[in-house]
């Protein structure tokens, strides 16, 4: 199994990369988010692999984090999800999005995605439900402010209150994007439990 490969950007497009890994061309197929991370052509280029191998084909897909490549292969443990619709998928809203989406179960965005229609995309919110962490909704980013660290703690406060994991995300992700959001915890905590 190839977990990686670095070498030369050879040739780019949106859907797909050519990597010349001394001497010998590998052709990988990517999201838009690899496409966007990638370097000019004739650059060195390092990216993660995830190995197809069917009867009738090898095909290796490349991605520029581990958050992608991780959801791809976690998409296809749905049924009727397929690594060519994962790619699709993963190329339809980012990785973080996406996985709000399932971790909030919210079916009318993930069947939006391209090739993933209402059945599937209520078998993606049932089957990948509890295998995503909600909390990465509020992942600690360099470009966010302190209030991320104040949503994750709220979420969990909300929890061990007796909520619901989706319905505290849900909850919290309201306030935080409200004109004036709280500055501090126990804020968010209290505009969450107060009837609306």
């Amino acid at each position: 199994m190839i977990a990686f490969l670095s070498g030369t950007l050879f040739d780019k497009s949106p859907a797909q990369v050519v990597l010349d890994v001394n001497g010998v061309g590998y052709e990988l197929l990517i999201p838009l988010g690899t496409y966007d991370a990638l370097p000019p052509e004739g650059r060195p280029c390092r990216l993660l692999v995830h190995d197809h191998v069917r009867e009738d084909a090898h095909i290796l897909f490349g991605f520029a984090t581990a958050g992608e490549r991780d959801l791809f292969r976690l998409l296809q443990n749905v049924s009727g999800i397929g690594p060519k619709t994962a790619l699709g998928a993963i190329s339809g809203m980012s990785v973080r999005e996406l996985r709000t989406c399932i971790a909030e179960r919210d079916v009318k965005r993930l069947a939006k995605l391209p090739g993933i229609g209402k059945k599937t995309a209520e078998r993606i919110a049932v089957e990948l439900n509890d295998k995503i962490d909600p909390l990465e909704a509020f992942a600690a980013d360099p470009a966010e402010s302190p209030l991320s660290a104040n949503c994750r703690d709220a979420v969990l406060a909300l929890t061990a209150l007796g909520h619901t994991q989706e319905a505290a995300v849900k909850a919290v992700r309201a306030i935080s994007q409200s004109p004036a959001p709280p500055e501090t915890t126990e804020e968010i905590i209290k505009l969450a439990l107060s009837p609306r």
